[in-house]
C-alpha cells in the first residue's frame, strides 16, 4: 500500500473567492496557459485523468483539454483555507496544517526589512547586505552582482512571499559558507516569523549571471504535527523528493532525496515506484520548476512545456501503480505566468486522485487543501488526523 503525492509547483486553475484580497483577482495558471500556447495545452495524460473536467468545475475551459465523459482518474479543485500564496502555506495545508494568520510580507520598496533584523543578522554573521528590497531573482543579480563581487556583500532581497533570500556568487560565499549564513539567517528571522529564509547562489561574469542548482530553503518551523507525523505514528514509511523536507524542516520524513529540479525529481519517483517493496509508504514530490523557473519568469509557453514533460512522465508512473496504490497530483499556489508582476497567485488548485481499475467520478470543489492529509489518514487506515482534536479536512477516500 503506497500513496504519491505530488505537487506541481504553482500550476493553480482558477482566482480564489478572496483573490481581490491579494491583488489577483482574475488570475488562472492553467486556463490561461491554454490560451496563449498555439493550439491550446497538449497533456493528454492529464487530461485523460480529469482535468479539463477539473476546470469546468469552476466554469471554466482548458483549451486542449477537453470534458472526459469517462475520466481516468477522480477529479477536483481545492480552496486555500490559511492566509497566503506561498509555497510554506499550501504545502502545509496539504499536509493538515491550516494557518489561523498568514506570515508576514515585507513591503516590496527599500529598506524591506526591518533595520533591527538586518543589524541583529550582521552582528551574528559578520556581513553586511546590498539589497533590501523585493525583486525577481535573475533581476536583483543583475543589478547588484558587480557591487557584491567587489565588495563581497551578499545581497538580500524579498518577495510578494514572506522570504528573507540571500543572493551570492559561488566565488565569494561557497555553498557551505552561503548555507551557513542562511542557517543563521533562519534563527534571526524566527523572531519575525518569516515563512522561509532561502539560498540563492549564482555564478558566472559580470553580465552573463546565471542561478545555480544550489539553492536551499529553510523554513519556519512547524508549530505543530504534520499528517507526515501522524503517518509515521501508524507505521507509515515518509518519503520526500525534491524540496519538501526543507518545506517541512526534516520533520515527519523518514528518507530524503533532496534532488534538484524536474526531471531529478521525476526519475526519483519513478523509481521508487518500481521498487518492490510493499511496506506502507507515503511519497511526497514537489515538481518545482513550474514555478521556479517559468512561473515567476512570466513564460507561459515554457511553463506549459515544464507540465507536459510532467505528462510525459505520467506514461511511466502510471503502469507502475499497484491495485492498492492512490496518486494524487495537486500544486500549492497559483503562479499565472501571463499575470502581472512576478509573484504568486491566490488560486485554486486542481485536483486528480487515481487509483488502478477505479473509475473517475467528480470528487466537486473541497473547502481546503487539507482534505488530502484526511484521505491520506483515510487510504491507510489511519485514526482521523489529527489526534485528540478537531479533524482538518474531509477524506475524499474510498474513491
Amino acid at each position: 500500500m503506497r500513496a504519491f503525492l505530488l505537487v506541481i509547483d504553482s500550476f493553480g486553475i482558477g482566482a480564489l473567492p478572496d483573490a481581490g484580497q491579494y491583488g489577483d483577482s482574475g488570475s488562472n495558471t492553467a486556463v490561461h496557459i491554454s490560451q496563449v500556447v498555439a493550439g491550446g495545452v497538449h497533456w493528454p495524460n492529464l487530461t485523460r485523468m480529469g482535468l479539463g473536467n477539473a476546470a469546468a468545475l469552476l466554469g471554466e475551459t482548458l483549451s486542449g483539454a477537453d470534458v472526459q465523459g469517462r475520466p481516468l482518474a477522480s477529479y477536483g479543485v481545492m480552496n486555500e483555507v490559511s492566509p497566503g500564496k506561498d509555497t510554506t502555506t499550501g504545502h502545509w495545508e496539504l499536509a493538515g496544517f491550516q494557518l489561523e494568520k498568514p506570515f508576514p510580507v515585507f513591503p516590496a520598496a527599500f529598506p524591506s526589512f526591518p533595520l533591527e533584523l538586518l543589524n541583529r543578522l550582521t552582528d551574528v554573521s559578520g556581513y553586511e547586505f546590498l539589497g533590501n528590497k523585493a525583486a525577481s531573482g535573475t533581476e536583483i543579480i543583475e543589478e547588484l552582482g558587480e557591487e557584491h563581487l567587489a565588495t563581497g556583500k551578499p545581497i538580500a532581497y524579498t518577495s510578494g512571499d514572506s522570504v528573507f533570500q540571500i543572493a551570492a556568487h559561488e566565488a565569494v560565499l561557497s555553498l557551505e559558507k552561503l548555507y551557513q549564513l542562511c542557517a543563521q539567517a533562519r534563527v534571526v528571522c524566527d523572531d519575525w516569523t518569516v515563512g522561509r529564509v532561502i539560498a540563492r547562489p549564482f555564478r558566472g561574469k559580470v553580465g552573463a549571471f546565471e542561478r545555480t542548482s544550489g539553492r536551499h530553503d529553510y523554513s519556519y518551523r512547524l508549530p505543530g504535527p504534520s499528517i507526515m507525523d501522524h503517518l509515521r505514528d501508524a507505521g507509515v514509511e515518509i518519503v520526500s523528493v525534491g524540496k519538501i523536507a526543507d518545506i517541512f524542516n526534516h520533520q515527519g520524513v523518514d528518507v530524503d532525496y533532496p534532488d534538484k529540479g524536474n526531471p531529478a525529481c521525476i526519475e526519483r519517483t519513478i523509481a521508487l515506484a518500481a521498487d518492490p517493496s510493499s511496506h506502507p509508504r507515503l511519497v511526497f514530490v514537489n515538481l518545482v520548476d513550474t514555478d521556479m523557473i517559468f512561473g515567476h519568469r512570466r513564460d507561459p509557453q515554457g511553463y506549459h512545456d515544464c507540465v507536459a514533460a510532467t505528462d510525459k512522465a505520467l506514461d511511466q508512473l502510471l503502469p507502475l501503480m499497484r491495485e492498492d496504490d492512490l496518486l494524487l497530483i495537486t500544486a500549492d499556489h497559483g503562479c499565472d505566468p501571463t499575470f502581472r508582476g512576478s509573484d504568486h497567485t491566490r488560486e485554486y488548485v486542481p485536483l486528480i486522485a487515481y487509483q488502478p481499475g477505479v473509475p473517475g467520478a467528480s470528487l466537486g470543489i473541497r473547502s481546503s487543501f487539507a482534505d488530502v492529509a484526511q484521505t491520506l489518514a483515510a487510504f491507510f487506515g489511519a485514526p482521523s488526523y489529527p489526534l485528540g482534536g478537531k479533524p482538518r479536512g474531509t477524506a475524499f477516500y474510498p474513491l
